[in-house]
């Protein structure tokens, strides 16, 4: 592809003309112009030359001197093409005032300007051709419209701009296929086939020749990430194509046995949630999960509490056990909710937790302070992880015409990048929002998806989540402190007298139902009062959220240059940074900015023009 740059000695010894052959071995510059060398004698260039080299005094002086902007090269290839393909906007319009067509087709493939644009991924360009009126919906020689062109190439950012202004997701090319079924036979990876569904296309259309969907297409060509995205999605398995043949035909055809596996797979799932009762399941899933997870541990306790020596029995049965919570995991608990498993096991924790503090320790405690205080840390606990649970922690929301304006907008701006742009979401994103995963949404000052939550950190709950910690940890301090009460009441085993192991051993064997629940009471205050120290630490000394913190960690092992974690715009100072995140004013003696985090898309003042250091 004809292309402009600096190894070029002269403007008068300039690129190959591009022909354009295969769209599929063709990947040109994707950047932007410049800067290029300055021609020794720019009088002695012809006016293609001086077009792909953006000499636009030279070309203004042989138009001027007669040449017709309308009239092709031996190669049937006109000077708009020319100004498409090198990104010479200036050119573009200077040639369209002078009476160029903007939709002139020419080349080997018979291609617009737009179409030579696309190819080389210059969005700027592609702006201007539109609104000088190019038509996107044109075919070229090989039988390709504008987005197909985008799709092929991967330019995610035409692709979005061009279905914000108004192309089809769902247009189809000379045989009939749409840009998902492109994507599925000739992309590798599955960003582009993942960026395509956030549009919502026929997942099941077929073509007009083969009659294949984009299902049958992707797995005929072997695109296994195509694939498992279109089985996600809900791609039908059951359509026939021109020859009779499902998707699972052809996987059996392919002889991959990977493919017919995935298949045979998602139609086993598909098959449950027909299943009436599956599908009463799947409605209470959560409920179930927390009732099994609870039940697991109470069982745990009880084989441990059993009154039986032999420990092979007792491994034995415990081994049982986990064997039917993974079978019950495996059978009923769906991919989707995999992630609230830790959930299900924290809330069953302090449920028995509870138990063992009412039924074990209450009856031995005096102290009246002690049990308000007790009972005042459970109560806090449940009710920070309630307001954890069910704040919405930020989500980014816009509308479908939200979304196509902020694509026009950060396009026309120079800005649409993955740095301000959620491919994902489909949505602009604010400074220091960053795309969960999990929850498959953007979310406002990101702090981290919590295994122990279910739930997203972010500026609407980040509050509530410390004092869940601060909670947890003190039911945890609390519970330890009554194991060790009891044990002093009830154990007869001595430390001074008989030794460590011996004293281990039988102070389990007194209760080992409170030695159980001990061992995980000290393991939910370990990682709560660890990660709220750490949480504290960040958010006074540093400003920072936890996922900025790592990637600024990241950076600084990969990074020539000393990165600090200190100096960045988000820091104000210790007490400022409390002040801010607290939203206190502390008597008047601060006073707490006020940002909403939703829609702040700019560095704040108080930055004191620092930049971000890519966090």
């Amino acid at each position: 592809m004809a292309g402009s740059g600096p190894a070029c000695k002269s403007h008068c010894h300039g690129p190959p003309r591009p022909h354009l052959h295969s769209s599929h071995s063709v990947h040109g510059d994707q950047g932007l112009p410049g800067p290029y060398p300055t021609a020794e004698d720019p009088s002695t260039c012809d006016i293609v030359k001086a077009t792909q080299y953006g000499m636009l005094e030279r070309c203004k002086e042989l138009v001027e001197a007669g040449y017709d902007v309308r009239q092709p090269d031996k190669e049937n290839v006109t000077l708009l093409h020319w100004a498409a393909i090198n990104n010479r906007q200036e050119l573009l319009k200077y040639y369209i005032s002078k009476g160029a067509v903007v939709d002139q087709l020419g080349g080997d493939l018979n291609s617009t300007p737009l179409h030579w644009a696309i190819r080389q991924g210059h969005l700027p360009m592609v702006m201007l051709l539109l609104k000088c009126g190019a038509d996107p919906s044109l075919i070229d020689g090989e039988g390709f419209s504008s987005i197909h062109l985008a799709v092929l190439f991967q330019h995610m950012p035409i692709i979005a701009y061009l279905i914000a202004k108004g192309q089809n997701i769902d247009t189809t090319d000379f045989n009939g296929q749409t840009p998902l079924m492109l994507t599925a036979q000739k992309t590798i990876g599955p960003e582009p086939l993942r960026f395509l569904l956030k549009f919502n296309p026929s997942l099941n259309a077929v073509d007009n020749v083969q009659k294949n969907t984009a299902l049958h297409w992707a797995i005929a060509l072997g695109n296994t990430s195509a694939v498992d995205l279109l089985l996600e999605a809900g791609a039908s398995l059951d359509i026939k194509n021109v020859k009779g043949e499902t998707p699972l035909d052809i996987a059996y055809q392919s002889q991959n046995h990977f493919m017919v596996y995935m298949i045979q797979e998602e139609e086993r799932m598909r098959n449950r949630r027909n299943n009436r009762l599956l599908k009463i399941v799947e409605k209470y899933e959560l409920f179930l999960i927390l009732t099994s997870s609870l039940t697991f541990m109470w069982a745990i306790g009880n084989v441990m509490d059993l009154s039986s020596d032999s420990w092979l029995l007792k491994g034995g049965l415990l081994l049982s056990l986990l064997f039917g919570m993974a079978l019950f995991v495996r059978q009923l608990v769906g991919l989707k909710n995999l992630r609230y498993l830790p959930t299900a096991f924290l809330l069953s924790s302090v449920f028995w937790m509870s138990m063992t503090w009412f039924f074990w320790f209450l009856p031995d405690t005096t102290n009246a302070i002690l049990k308000i205080t007790v009972m005042f840390s459970m109560m806090g606990l449940l009710y920070y992880f309630y307001k954890t649970w069910s704040t919405d922690p930020g989500y980014i929301k816009t509308s479908e015409e939200e979304r196509k304006e902020n694509i026009i907008a950060l396009a026309e701006a120079g800005c649409l990048d993955f740095r301000t742009f959620c491919t994902s979401c489909l949505v602009r994103k604010p400074l220091r929002s960053v795309h969960c995963l999990a929850c498959q949404a953007c979310v406002a000052r990101y702090d981290q998806h919590s295994l122990w939550t279910g739930q997203c950190v972010g500026i609407g709950n980040h509050y509530y989540y410390l004092l869940f910690l601060f909670f947890l940890t003190m039911t945890g301090v609390w519970l330890l402190y009554g194991t060790l009460q009891y044990w002093s009441n009830h154990c007869a085993a001595s430390f001074q007298q008989d030794g460590v192991w011996m004293f281990f051993t039988q102070t389990v064997s007194c209760s080992p139902w409170v030695s159980y629940i001990s061992s995980v009471a000290c393991f939910h205050t370990l990682w709560a009062s660890g990660w709220l120290s750490v949480q504290l630490y960040q958010i006074t000394f540093l400003g920072l959220t936890s996922h900025e913190r790592m990637n600024l960690l990241v950076q600084r092992k990969s990074s020539k240059h000393p990165v600090s974690l200190r100096k960045t715009p988000y820091n104000l100072g210790c007490f400022q940074n409390l002040a801010d995140f607290f939203q206190c004013s502390c008597f008047d003696i601060f006073k707490p900015n006020i940002i909403d985090w939703t829609k702040q898309y700019k560095l704040f003042h108080l930055a004191k023009e620092k930049k971000v250091h890519s966090v």
